[in-house]
C-alpha cells in the first residue's frame, strides 16, 4: 500500500491533535497531582534514608506510604467525581487495580528475593514503580515515558556507580523530577 506524502502528513497531524487532546484531558483531570504527591514522598523519604539511620528511615517511609496511599485514594475519589463518562470511571478503576497489582507483585518479589540492604530494596521498588509509570505513559501520554526511563536510569546509576549519594540522588532527581513533571503537566498541557 502506497501512501502519498500528503496523506502521511494528514495522518501525522491527526495523531498530533489526539496527543494534545489526551494531554489536555490528563491535565484537566488533575492526574498530575499524583506525581506531585509521590514526588514529595520520594523527596522526603529518600532524604530520610540519606540523613537518618535505617530504623528512623523505615518509620519515615512507613508514615509517608500510608499518607501517600490515603492521599492517592482521596485524589482518585475527587478526580472520579469530575468524570462524567462511565468509560472514564471504568478506566480510572482499572488504573487503580493496575497500581495495586504492581504493588502486590513488587511486595511478592521482595519476599522472594529478600533484598540484602536498603539500597537494593529501594532499587527494586523504583524499578516496579517505573514499570508502572512507563506502562501508563504508553497508554496515556508517550511523552512521560522518557521521564520514567530517566528515573529508572538514575536509580540504576546511583545504585551501581554512586552508592554514597544514591538516596540523595533519588530524593532530588527522582522525587524532584516527579514534582517537576507534575507542575509541567499542570502548567503546559
Amino acid at each position: 500500500m502506497n501512501i502519498s506524502p500528503t496523506e502521511a502528513e494528514e495522518s501525522l497531524q491527526a495523531i498530533q491533535v489526539m496527543v494534545r487532546k489526551t494531554q489536555k484531558i490528563i491535565s484537566d483531570s488533575g492526574a498530575y497531582n499524583f506525581l506531585i504527591v509521590w514526588g514529595v514522598i520520594w523527596l522526603i523519604g529518600f532524604l530520610g534514608n540519606h540523613f537518618t539511620d535505617v530504623r528512623t528511615a523505615s518509620y519515615i517511609w512507613g508514615a509517608l506510604n500510608i499518607l501517600g496511599g490515603v492521599g492517592s485514594a482521596l485524589l482518585g475519589i475527587k478526580i472520579s467525581r469530575r468524570v462524567r463518562n462511565p468509560s472514564g470511571l471504568a478506566t480510572a478503576k482499572r488504573i487503580g487495580w493496575f497500581w495495586l497489582l504492581i504493588f502486590l507483585y513488587c511486595f511478592t518479589l521482595i519476599l522472594v528475593a529478600s533484598p540484602v540492604d536498603g539500597k537494593q530494596l529501594a532499587v527494586i521498588i523504583i524499578i516496579f514503580v517505573m514499570i508502572g509509570w512507563v506502562a501508563m505513559s504508553l497508554l496515556l501520554s508517550v511523552v512521560s515515558v522518557w521521564w520514567g526511563l530517566g528515573i529508572t536510569a538514575l536509580g540504576l546509576i546511583g545504585y551501581f556507580f554512586l552508592p554514597g549519594v544514591f538516596y540523595l540522588m533519588m530524593a532530588i532527581l527522582g522525587g524532584g523530577g516527579m514534582i517537576a513533571l507534575g507542575l509541567y503537566i499542570r502548567s503546559r498541557w
